[in-house]
């Protein structure tokens, strides 16, 4: 048996709490007694000639396909998992840093819990692990991001009731089957807001012949993207590089075209959720009829999924409230009352005795 780990709580003056939701996309993070007060782009842009960072998170962003050739802007993580350590330390240090601006400097680094993909391999959590000890931090623990979620929607993950969530981020898909402080049955997908955007992408190349960027596939998909049809049809110009002349050109796009630019990958996104379905124990597939599936996560709010999920899988489809801060949240409520959640806690291999 694991040995119980000590998780005593320092006095607020001694230590501050923090939680982050370490996202490909965007990075949230959460301050014990004040909430979210970070909600930045995984971003990070440095210098390659001096190897140090110049801009971190939005001001990065804006930097993304417009940086001259010796400063390159990064995202540190890749589906959901850490890609460049160093950069990634960066981020989680600018991050820590900036949440603790403010407040009266604590005698001890901060507790932190960090949500990370669920299905990450031991040297993945060892690289986020490691990562956040070295931004600064006293203590780090490990949490799934479905999990979290289910936490930060105030799902009774403790109790012997089944609760389905897809967490649809922007590296990954998460699709978890939680009870009694577990996880029953998941599957991470590579499928998420990032795919979308590539399908976009390559959509354009191929129908239209012009070259457009990530941040306009993005912006064209919050726009414009939805999976069931419109009533009036929704439509969006966009600037690209037309490739026959090399000149820039303007098309205007319509819900039509994205549908059919993301629709095998949405297609790829249902069958996963059906197959996890398919391999849940039938008293915990009961629970999930009656109390329906909870959709979280930026993926979220794709217009049309909700009613396209309840149609094929025949059971309620709720979208959570705030989606985008429900595994955010649920590290603030984890930090609150560690000692309720150890359960819910990747173990730390560190801590784990040597059988011989």
């Amino acid at each position: 048996m694991a040995k119980k780990r000590k998780l005593g709580k320092l006095p607020k003056w001694l230590s501050n709490e923090i939680g982050i939701d370490l996202g490909t996309a965007n990075t949230l993070v959460y301050l014990s007694g004040q909430g979210i007060i970070i909600n930045e782009p995984s971003v990070v842009a440095v210098n390659q000639k001096t190897g140090r960072v110049v801009a971190v998170g939005a001001e990065a962003k804006e930097m993304l396909g417009r940086t001259p050739a010796h400063i390159s802007a990064v995202r540190p993580l890749v589906d959901g998992v850490i890609s460049d350590f160093e950069v990634t330390e960066e981020l989680i240090s600018y991050l820590i840093k900036k949440a603790q601006e403010g407040s009266t400097r604590k005698l001890f680094g901060p507790r932190v819990v960090v949500g990370v993909p669920s299905g990450v391999t031991n040297v993945e959590r060892r690289a986020v692990r490691d990562a956040t000890k070295n931004a600064g931090a006293r203590e780090v623990y490990l949490v799934e991001e479905p999990m979290s979620a289910a936490v930060g929607i105030r799902l009774p993950v403790h109790e012997p009731v089944g609760s389905m969530i897809i967490d649809i981020g922007g590296g990954t898909t998460d699709i978890a089957v939680i009870s009694l402080g577990g996880i029953v049955r998941s599957k991470n997908l590579k499928i998420a807001g990032d795919k979308f955007n590539n399908d976009i992408i390559s959509y354009i190349r191929s129908e239209f012949k012009i070259l457009i960027g990530e941040k306009t596939a993005e912006s064209l998909k919050i726009a414009v993207g939805s999976v069931l049809p419109s009533n009036p049809p929704l439509e969006a110009a966009i600037r690209g590089r037309d490739l026959v002349t090399g000149l820039p050109r303007e098309v205007v796009l319509t819900d039509a075209d994205i549908r059919e630019a993301i629709g095998p990958s949405i297609d790829n996104l249902l069958e996963a959720v059906k197959g996890v379905l398919e391999i849940t124990p039938p008293e915990i597939l009961s629970d999930i009829m009656i109390r329906g599936v909870y959709l979280v996560g930026g993926g979220a709010l794709i217009k049309g999924l909700q009613p396209m999920l309840e149609e094929y899988l025949g059971i309620p489809v709720n979208i959570a409230d705030d989606p985008l801060t429900s595994v955010a949240r649920g590290t603030g409520i984890i930090l609150e009352n560690l000692s309720h959640f150890e359960e819910i806690l990747i173990e730390n291999e560190d801590e784990l005795p040597l059988h011989r």
